[in-house]
């Protein structure tokens, strides 16, 4: 197992507890291409509350409707074990009474017992959005939080643009902050709202907002990744003193994104060793539950996992150059910064035209194939891969079949689930303008001691193949019915030789309970989409155990 390095020391005057807050429902909705509705944050609201955030940001009662309706519902059913549920709106607005303000009113009607409030920490803002006087800002924040918290409320402020105010006028930043405190604020995050700044400014700010707030003040971070720096900004907070760190999850948000809070909690936990995820005795939840929550929400989002994201992307732990696989096989420490179970990751050996035996090996090991035992199989199968490599093909995302390869070079073949006589396809298109295309594909082949030809159609050629193959298979093969195509990658190779380019089809598919992907290379799309089709067929059946018939 990795080592971490040794845990950091902590600051003693830093409060004992820490609060891991969660805001994907409301600053990571606001995306570009992120749309949830009340059903999708009721979904994702559980599996926050899973991963051990103690606070989720549910939305803006009042201000979105949506979100009115989201608290409304939360209240009747959810029920979360370790987070509490924050409501997040504005300060009173200028000149009118905070218990007067319709959106105030509407934080206390949501009924979430944390209420979030965004106040303006710029005195550019305040004398220019708010066109209001520096007082007047200031007394706002202070209104509206004694107001809630005489309601019953924990109130939480996020000072907004805190870090560009500050660097432009620290006098009013550093007064907003403590205005806010002296009110009743029970938090108040730092918000570098523009997400412009650099770990080291970051540090040096906070420790002067913490010496001016005192030891015992809960001081936050917010951090926006303009920069590229949201996860490092957070963790050079902490390091100053906050205790109280936001972000969403995946690093959702608008423009480039909010800190990763995954990032943040990985980081803390197994780099500075500070236990910042609630978690019941001997129950799920915490690090291990990390890769499979940022898949979830990535499915409900409907926005793709980023494959290099840190710790629970698909290619955190992925090695490639044989150079690496022969230190991993040796000991996996030497090219890992951390156990990828810890986080619920794996690791993976991806098959390229880098790989030496050692990778060949050790990706043959995952699969259950121990190649160490055929060296003469593990000198085919290493010179094969860089050979077929050379010529097009990639394994790195072909798991199903660079595993078939395997079986062939040991067993001398694939199995025999069917021989092809033949195929054709045939898109047939009138001559009106703006006429579909319709597109028939014919399969000849053998199976179960039978000929079978059957006729297919489908929306394109590749897509008529793929239902004329089943066609000719289900018969024999009933299994292939649960079997579904979910994914279909073209890439052209060679672009410069034009129409005579090299055409390389990746296909993913499913049974509805594991997926595999299968790649095929050719002359043309079709003859591509054909040997990635067959590949998945095999392995699909092969999986399942089903014999040849």
């Amino acid at each position: 197992m990795t080592q971490s390095p040794a845990p950091a020391p902590q600051p003693p005057a830093a409060p004992a507890t820490f609060h891991v807050y969660d805001t994907t429902l409301r600053d990571g909705a606001q995306q570009e291409g992120i749309n949830l509705s009340v059903a999708d944050k009721l979904a994702i609201a559980p599996m926050l509350d899973a991963l051990g955030v103690g606070f989720i940001e549910g939305g803006w009662p009042g201000a979105v409707p949506k979100d009115t309706e989201f608290f409304k519902r939360a209240a009747k059913e959810l029920d979360l074990r370790n987070a509490e549920l924050a409501a997040f709106g504005a300060t009173r607005k200028a000149g009118v009474r905070a218990t007067d303000d319709p959106l105030v009113r509407a934080l206390l009607d949501s009924e979430a017992p944390v209420v979030t409030l965004v106040a303006k920490s710029d005195v550019r803002h305040v004398e220019r959005a708010l066109r209001t006087t520096p007082d007047e800002g200031l007394a706002m924040i202070q209104d509206t939080v004694r107001f809630l918290a005489r309601e019953g409320r924990r109130v939480f402020v996020d000072a907004e643009h805190f870090f560009d105010g500050f660097r432009y006028d620290p006098g009013f930043s550093r007064r907003a902050v403590v205005a806010a405190f002296e009110a009743g604020a029970e938090v108040v995050a730092l918000c570098d709202t523009n997400g412009g700044m650099l770990p080291d400014w970051v540090r040096d700010v906070v420790a002067d907002v913490r010496a001016a707030v005192g030891p015992h003040a809960v001081l936050g971070m917010h951090a926006h990744n303009d920069s590229g720096c949201a996860v490092a900004n957070t963790l050079a907070a902490v390091d100053a003193g906050c205790v109280h760190v936001q972000g969403t999850v995946n690093g959702y948000g608008e423009r480039t994104g909010n800190a990763d809070l995954l990032s943040v909690v990985a980081n803390l936990e197994l780099k500075l060793g500070r236990p910042v995820l609630a978690r019941e005795p001997g129950g799920p939840g915490g690090l291990a539950e990390l890769t499979r929550i940022a898949h979830a929400i990535s499915e409900i989002t409907n926005i793709s996992p980023f494959a290099r994201q840190p710790y629970v992307g698909a290619s955190a732990f992925a090695h490639k150059a044989g150079l690496h696989a022969s230190a991993i096989k040796v000991d996996p420490d030497l090219y890992q910064h951390t156990d990828p179970e810890l986080v619920g990751n794996d690791m993976r050996m991806l098959v390229s035209d880098m790989a030496g035996r050692a990778s060949i090996e050790l990706k043959g090991r995952q699969l259950g194939i121990d190649l160490a035992a055929h060296p003469d199989v593990l000198s085919r199968v290493t010179n094969r891969v860089k050979d077929a490599e050379a010529n097009g093909y990639t394994y790195e995302a072909a798991d199903a079949s660079f595993e078939l390869l395997l079986v062939e070079e040991l067993e001398g073949a694939r199995p025999a689930y069917f021989r092809v006589e033949s195929w054709r396809t045939i898109v047939e298109r009138n001559g009106s303008r703006g006429a579909a295309a319709t597109a028939e594909a014919t399969v000849k082949l053998h199976a179960g001691g039978e000929r079978v030809v059957r006729t297919g159609e489908g929306n394109g050629p590749v897509d008529a193949l793929d239902h004329a193959l089943r066609l000719a298979l289900t018969r024999v093969y009933p299994e292939l019915e649960d079997f579904e195509l979910i994914d279909f990658k073209v890439r052209i190779l060679d672009q410069m030789q034009g129409t005579d380019a090299v055409t390389r089809v990746l296909i993913e598919s499913t049974d509805g309970q594991t997926s595999w992907s299968t790649v095929g290379v050719g002359p043309n799309l079709i003859e591509a989409s054909w040997e990635a089709l067959t590949d998945s067929a095999i392995w699909g059946l092969r999986n399942r155990g089903v014999a040849p018939r």
